[in-house]
Formats: structure tokens, C-alpha cells, sequence
């Protein structure tokens, strides 16, 4: 695994006590993917990926996002997504770049996508606007489910903990749906103390969603060496890995959820790049 350099500190894949939600780890290269019952036909379903770190040097930004392009495609071609969730990080540092990586790439994707600023962004409701079209934080409404997308860093990279006001308005308007999903690039929990650098403690915001009893999830990228699952209480923190960047897990990829007609959620991790391979053997 390689070091993030100076960008943060690196953290544990995994911890303490974790135990997977109604949900599992699956890889592209393996033969078959275990799937709910009621498999051919979901209420949604809908892919997330982060940290595509568009023109980070000495890294090929263009291969990064044309995999991720050509994976999604695939992956709706095989068995359909709703939308995607892009979380964080697009460009590295440079934020003029966000309309190239938009019309060059995202615009390609398959199905509908959302996206977030990262701290790699350096990106506010303006900038993000002008884009997208949408500010950095802001909901959408998927029927029965809803989604609260807010911003964790400032223009200059710095962490930040998401707006509360606007976060308890969002779940207060969306109290009555089955199910929410919470999307923050940087989680707002620190899990291990020299996670200190790494995520950014809001035990204001942490508290806010163990109060909505049907936020059911919330995705965070940011730290590309993790791709589990954490909790703060009962609530399940999923990491999606990476799809660009220069340091993280050895394979890039992207998280699948699936929420059945039944309102049962499954997701899982697509090692998309097929690397490291998995059981090799010489005999």
C-alpha cells in the first residue's frame, strides 16, 4: 500500500468490533456475486465512487476516469443503476479543472449522477454551482428513499464539519420516508486517535443522524485505504476505496447498494480493476 505523502494520514482498513450491516464484500473476479433474494428487481440501485484526484501528478487522470466510465457501463449493462454517486475529491487541487472532468467524463456515465465536493476540491457553493449546476450540499428525492449530500472541506482543503442547519432541515423533510441515505466525503468521526488528521470530529452532526431513526447509511470516501464498514453507535459509516489518486488499496473500484421492492439494503465492493487477483495459486 502506498503513503498519502502529506496529503493525510493513512488509516486501518477496518476496525474494532465491525460487523457487516445486511450486506457483503463481493469482487468483480469472482465467478458469482451473492445476491438478495428478490435479486432481478430492486426499488433502487445505485453505484458510489470517490477520489478520482483528476491531474494529480505522475498519475494517468485520463486512464483513472475512463476505467471508472467504462466499469459503470458495464456495470448498467449488466444489471442496471438508478444513479450514481460521485464522493469527492474529482480534481486534485485544482478546481478549474471540475468542468473538463464534468464534460469530459461524468457526463458519459450511464444513469444519472450527484456529486460532492472534496477537500481536494477546493470548491464552495459557487464554484460547485457553475458546474453542476447544484450548490455543496443540498437533497434529492428518490420516492420512498432520500439522500442529504453535504460539503466537509473549505476552498483551501481544510476539514469542516457539514452545515447543521441545513443537515436537520434536509432529515427533518425527510422524516417520513422508509429509508435515507447521508453522503459526506469526509467522515465526522474520529474512530482511533491518530485518526486525528484524518477525519473531522462533529459529535453535533453524529448525534443529529442517530436521531433520525431512517437514515440507514452514510458513504464516505476520502481515505482511500479503506473499503468496509465502520459504525458510530448503530449507524454503519461505508467507505468505497478509490478510483484515482496515487495511494490506497492496491485495486480501484466502486460500492454497489441495492435496496430490494422489500426495503431490504444490500452493498458491496467491486475490486473493478481486478487487482491484486485473489486465490492464486502455483501447483
Amino acid at each position: 500500500m502506498s503513503n498519502r505523502r502529506n496529503f493525510i494520514k493513512t488509516g486501518v482498513i477496518g476496525a474494532v468490533g465491525l460487523n457487516l450491516l445486511p450486506a457483503i464484500n463481493s469482487f468483480a473476479n469472482e465467478p458469482e456475486r451473492v445476491r438478495p433474494a428478490n435479486a432481478e428487481k430492486f426499488k433502487l440501485r445505485f453505484a458510489v465512487a470517490s477520489d478520482g484526484h483528476y491531474a494529480q501528478p505522475d498519475t494517468e487522470s485520463d486512464v483513472f476516469y475512463a476505467d471508472l466510465v467504462k466499469w459503470l457501463k458495464k456495470e448498467h449493462s449488466d444489471n442496471h443503476l438508478d444513479m450514481v454517486i460521485i464522493n469527492g475529491d474529482l480534481v486534485h487541487n485544482r478546481p478549474d479543472l471540475l468542468k473538463k472532468v464534468k464534460e469530459t467524463y461524468l457526463d458519459k456515465l450511464p444513469a444519472p449522477y450527484y456529486t460532492i465536493p472534496g477537500n481536494h476540491d477546493f470548491a464552495d457553493a459557487a464554484v460547485w454551482k457553475s458546474v453542476f449546476g447544484y450548490e455543496d450540499k443540498y437533497a434529492v428525492d428518490k420516492g420512498d428513499i432520500g439522500f442529504v449530500f453535504a460539503n466537509t472541506a473549505d476552498t483551501k482543503g481544510g476539514y469542516v464539519c457539514p452545515d447543521y442547519n441545513f443537515m436537520k432541515a434536509s432529515l427533518d423533510a425527510y422524516k417520513d420516508k422508509k429509508m435515507v441515505f447521508v453522503i459526506l466525503h469526509i467522515a465526522p468521526h474520529i474512530w482511533n486517535p491518530e485518526e486525528k488528521g484524518t477525519f473531522v470530529d462533529c459529535p453535533e452532526i453524529v448525534a443529529l443522524m442517530h436521531s433520525y431513526p431512517n437514515i440507514k447509511a452514510v458513504f464516505h470516501g476520502h481515505d482511500h485505504s479503506l473499503d468496509g464498514i465502520r459504525y458510530t453507535g448503530k449507524l454503519p459509516h461505508l467507505f468505497d476505496s478509490h478510483f484515482g489518486g496515487s495511494w490506497g488499496t492496491d485495486y480501484k473500484g466502486y460500492r454497489i447498494v441495492e435496496v430490494t421492492l422489500d426495503d431490504k439494503i444490500t452493498t458491496y465492493q467491486v475490486n473493478a480493476s481486478q487487482n491484486p487477483r485473489l486465490n492464486t495459486n502455483k501447483l
